[in-house]
This record gives C-alpha cells, structure tokens and sequence, in this order.
C-alpha cells in the first residue's frame, strides 16, 4: 500500500516526524508531499524544506519526498497512492480535515483518508508556532530536529524571510 502525507512543512516538526513514523509502519510506502500553500509565507523554500524532511527522515527506509502543486488526490493518482495520511491535534482539525478527506474520495473514490491523532507531547506543536518562537530568538529544540533549528538559525542570520520561487 502506497500513502502519501501532504503538507507544507515550513518547518518540519517533531509532530509531523511522529506521524511519519507511526504511519510509515502501517504502510509499504509513504511518499511525503511538500506542498506550496499560497495562504502562507514560507521561511524555507520548498526544495529547502524537502531537504530537511529527507534528513529528519533518514532512518525511515519506506519515506521519500515530493514537491507538488494542485489537488492533493491528483498528487495520489500520479504515485499510485490510494491512501492520505492526515494529523490531528484537535477537534478544530478533525472538522477542517473531515471535510477535506470528503471532498477528496468524491472527487477520487480510490483514494482513502487515515487519520492520526497527535501524541499528546506535540499536541500544541504546529510550523506556525515555531516560526513564530525562533522569529523571538527563543530555543526551538524541543520542537524541530537539530538540522532544522540549524537551518532556522542559518536562515536568521541570512535573510529576512522567503517568497515561494
């Protein structure tokens, strides 16, 4: 079976790294998605970004990354995927992500959605929350791998911020 977990992992965080574990056991392939979300600005470029998921993934054999743009399902459709893999903190996101995996098996009824409730350790962890911390000068450790607080700390001392190429 062939999953994908989508997501713009600007930055990839502990959270996510948990879902990619856990789901990576469940399936015989998870292919992460790097996706542009225009709604946001990113700190790290997207080939960036996949650069850290692979590193923060290294010791997983059946992951490996993708950049993608458009329909999440389409996305599936083209790596033979008939699974998502989605992670939920909250009530909030079970009703956001619901819709979505709704709309997606109408739009493609092959393609299924596996839900993933957050360890409760990262409950509270979110990119957008890291971002904002590092933003502050504030230790991000407990949050990202040590690739990623790296690449924070080396993005700071370059530039003010990205726009997606």
């Amino acid at each position: 079976m062939i999953a994908i977990y989508p997501g713009s992992f600007d930055p990839v965080t502990f959270g996510h790294l948990d879902i990619i574990e856990r789901a990576s056991k469940v399936v015989d392939e998870l292919i992460i998605g790097v996706l542009v979300n225009s709604a946001k600005k990113p700190m790290f470029f997207r080939e960036e970004r996949v650069s850290l998921i692979e590193e923060t993934t290294k010791h997983i054999p059946n992951v490996t990354v993708k950049t993608f743009e458009g329909l999440t399902v389409d996305f599936a459709k083209e790596n033979k995927a008939n699974l998502i893999i989605r992670g939920l903190r909250a009530v909030t996101d079970f009703e956001i992500e619901m819709q979505i995996a709704q709309t997606n098996h109408s739009i493609e009824p092959t393609v299924d959605t596996m839900f993933f409730t957050t360890s409760l350790e990262y409950a509270y962890l979110s990119s957008t929350i890291v971002k904002e911390i590092a933003g502050y000068g504030s230790d991000v450790s407990k949050m990202v791998s040590q690739v990623v607080v790296d690449a924070i700390k080396n993005k700071q001392k370059n530039s003010s911020g990205v726009e997606e190429k």
